[in-house]
């Protein structure tokens, strides 16, 4: 496992100091007057420094787990040189030396299509289930014996559809609220099982638990059950699992379970092909390969994903030889590790970018629901996407990179989800990852990485080593403070899925953060004191900052306009803030923005502060237009911001002298032709 670290840690970051030191402080920077020979010294050194690397790399073996400290040791010297590069180039923008930035464009391709990421080994294994799920129809109540789940149909039948994956823990009371959660129930209860109660109460609902594995704790099944009998007659569980015990411990006296067979050979090897030989027609095909998939698809036990997975491997590979090589490995799948093996060796195939971009994913809990936007935002602050010397914007980078995993079913389960934003009918691409590829991830990142779900009982539970965290206990905050009151945080990532009720303390110890996400939920009004601690704003290399639906809160730290590394802003759902702070024209790699509140007062942005964010896209509301006079109203320039799709305009009030200005204002106010959707309130 070090070699594979060494080639997703230590290989990525020297190659990005090399492009960071060129590019930002070589290139992009006039050099220093005596500094010329420092200059020179750098753009020899820095690529025979990677030359270095890349010849170790080619010589890897096998070395002991005790190395894998040692490698996160030089990865994290190497994100200190960073940070010092970082802080290098804010100082040369304090002596005004000239930046050349790279524009930023918005990620709306993949609102609009995510059509482009083609599912095909799902629906091959789909066709060739038929007969099998007419046998596993036959388990359920008579009367449902002629529907399929996924059918249409089945609405008729089943007044409730409820669906949850469960993996290894197989808690009842977190199970119960994810599956009330999870499946949009609107009930109320004292506790989750109590809602899970009132949600089926009466009614005749198909569960599904999908993928359980805990069979050591029958009372906890029986527990569950206890809730579940409330339902109508005709109600059924349906539970996945691909352990015996499993089956037999759940199913009890009720009707038998069904064996799901491996997939038959023929239909293997048309997943092999699908991937194998993607780039060509089929005419192409060399048929000395052709000829081997056969023996390929022998090594996949019948599994989808191997195939996919095996079958993306050997896309890259153009000879017999090459074939063979790979066929020659005699882990590829066996009775001990199942198809761990043939994931791992897709894993390593991958570019070490996208090893990294993919190991990355490992914070997130299994079966999470991943939001693409947002991963690809998160990927970009942590310097997961590398530069493009053809000048490919960094989110078009992470769309590919994106898509490229996806076809190699490292994301699956992608599809757009509708929403509402302001009244407005939107779409947002989500995925999942199947849990033996999230091993995959967990294994690359050790400790790294972490989702936690419940509070550690000692403070050595906690994963002191993590960078990207993802916390959905109660009470975050507290957590997050008694744990950084005597260390420091070494946190690049943080998202809280649970609100937070009071301040964040210790923020300078945060220096590390690239992204901080602290959620609100939208029936809670006590999210956040009532003001953002000034604090934050020496958070100098965040990227991404979501404030979403922080109800209480009502003021912004008067420092942001020093987060120049500040990329996306979410404020909407904050109806208490009234303004935004002063200068915020200097944030011009703001490309998200998603509320501008228009102050009455001095000392905050008027609207015309807009003017410079040129590369605003996605959605905007302006709140409190009240405020805006004609002049400050056409210094926005909406007119040229081309990547704005949605725009709300909000009136909430205002004398007859504003009034009378309104027109004038909305005038000043007028976007681009291409607008998809322009709303007015007052």
């Amino acid at each position: 496992m070090a070699e594979v670290l060494a080639t997703m840690v230590v290989r990525p970051l020297v190659s990005m100091v090399k492009e960071k030191a060129s590019s930002y402080l070589l290139d992009q920077y006039q050099v220093m007057e005596g500094l010329e020979k420092q200059h020179e010294f750098l753009k020899r050194k820095l690529p025979a420094i990677l030359d270095v690397i890349a010849d170790a790399e080619e010589q890897r073996h096998p070395r002991e787990k005790g190395r894998r400290l040692g490698w996160r040791g030089m990865g994290n010297k190497s994100r200190m040189i960073l940070q010092e590069l970082d802080v290098l180039i804010a100082e040369m923008n304090a002596f005004r030396f000239k930046f050349r930035p790279e524009a930023p464009v918005p990620i709306n391709y993949l609102r609009q299509n995510s059509a482009d990421i083609i599912d095909d080994p799902m629906k091959i294994a789909s066709r060739s289930r038929d007969g099998e799920k007419k046998k596993v129809i036959k388990t359920l109540p008579d009367e449902a014996s002629n529907l399929v789940y996924n059918d249409p149909e089945i609405k008729k039948h089943f007044q409730l559809r409820l669906w949850v994956c469960v993996s290894d823990n197989f808690d009842v009371d977190s199970l119960a609220e994810r599956i009330v959660k999870e499946n949009g129930c609107q009930v109320s209860g004292n506790s989750a099982l109590d809602k899970l109660q009132n949600a089926i109460s009466g009614k005749r609902y198909l569960l599904v638990l999908d993928d359980v594995w805990n069979r050591d704790e029958a009372h906890k099944w029986e527990k569950l059950k206890s809730y579940l009998q409330h339902g109508g007659s005709g109600s059924s569980v349906l539970t996945t699992t691909r352990d015996q015990a499993v089956a037999q411990l759940m199913m009890g006296t009720t009707k038998g379970s069904y064996g799901l067979e491996s997939l038959g050979e023929k239909f293997i090897e048309e997943i092999v092909k699908s991937k194998a030989f993607s780039s060509k027609q089929e005419k192409d095909w060399p048929r000395e390969l052709v000829n081997l998939v056969g023996d390929v698809a022998k090594r996949c036990a019948g599994s989808p994903l191997a195939a996919t997975a095996l079958g993306s491997v050997l896309s890259t590979k153009t000879t017999v030889r090459e074939w063979k090589d790979v066929l020659r490995r005699k882990k590829i799948c066996d009775d001990r590790n199942g198809i761990l093996p043939v994931l791992k060796l897709s894993y390593n195939c991958l570019p070490s970018h996208m090893r990294q971009c993919f190991a990355f994913c490992a914070m997130f809990p299994k079966d999470y629901e991943i939001d693409v936007e947002i991963l690809i935002q998160l990927w970009m602050a942590n310097g997961f996407i590398p530069e493009q010397q053809e000048e490919e914007h960094p989110e078009i980078s992470g769309k590919n990179i994106f898509i490229e995993l996806a076809s190699r079913s490292f994301f699956q389960d992608v599809k757009g989800i509708p929403f509402e934003f302001n009244d407005t009918k939107v779409s947002r691409v989500t995925c999942k990852i199947h849990d033996l590829m999230h091993d995959v991830a967990l294994d690359s990142m050790g400790k790294e990485c972490a989702a936690i779900a419940a509070q550690p009982s000692k403070s050595e539970d906690f994963p002191h080593s993590a960078r990207h965290l993802l916390l959905s206990v109660n009470e975050p905050e507290k957590f997050l403070n008694a744990f950084l009151e005597k260390r420091t945080s070494v946190i690049q990532t943080l998202i809280c899925e649970e609100d937070v009720d009071e301040d964040l303390q210790h923020l300078s110890k945060y220096s590390y953060a690239r992204a901080l996400r602290i959620k609100g939920g939208s029936t809670s009004w006590m999210m956040l004191e009532s003001e953002l601690p000034e604090n934050i704003s020496i958070l100098y290399h965040l990227q991404t900052l979501n404030l979403s639906y922080c109800q209480s809160l009502k003021r912004l730290p008067k420092g942001m306009k020093y987060m120049t590394a500040l990329r996306h802003f979410y404020t909407h759902g904050c109806p208490k803030l009234k303004s935004m702070p002063g200068d915020l024209r200097h944030l011009t790699s703001l490309q998200t923005l998603t509320c501008f509140v228009v102050g009455a007062g001095s000392g905050c942005s008027k609207v015309g502060e807009l003017g410079r964010l040129n590369n605003l896209g996605g959605q905007l509301e302006l709140r409190q237009l009240e405020n805006v006079r004609e002049a400050d109203a056409y210094a926005a320039n909406l007119r040229n911001k081309e990547k704005l799709a949605r725009l709300t305009l909000t009136w909430t009030g205002g004398d007859k002298e504003t009034q009378n200005s309104d027109k004038e204002v909305l005038e000043g106010l007028k976007p681009h032709d291409g607008l998809k959707v322009p709303r007015i309130y007052s």
